[in-house]
């Protein structure tokens, strides 16, 4: 899958935070379940749900959802999907 899908190391610390906007960091679990919602949520009708990961995974959401520091990820799953079909928070 990794040559397949063409998928990369990154560098991305999870902890680099404000700690005064910031006080708890969603676990892995709890953001999987943010884009798994956001992914059913916006699946195409002739997609599959790899192609929805990859569609999703790399469109510029990730970096408001994955900025702890904005609470975008608290957002109820309809919000976000509307802020990904809009194309913006």
């Amino acid at each position: 899958m990794i040559e397949e899908y063409e998928l990369e190391q990154g560098n991305f610390y999870i902890e680099d935070v404000n700690r005064e906007l910031c006080t708890n960091i969603p676990s892995e679990l709890d953001m999987g379940k943010v884009y798994t919602r956001l992914i059913v949520d916006t699946l195409y009708p002739d997609e599959d749900y790899i192609e929805g990961i990859l569609r999703i995974y790399n469109d510029e959401i990730c970096i408001t959802l994955d900025d702890y520091n904005n609470g975008a990820y608290y957002e109820p799953s309809y919000v976000i999907a509307r802020a990904y079909k809009n194309g913006e928070f």
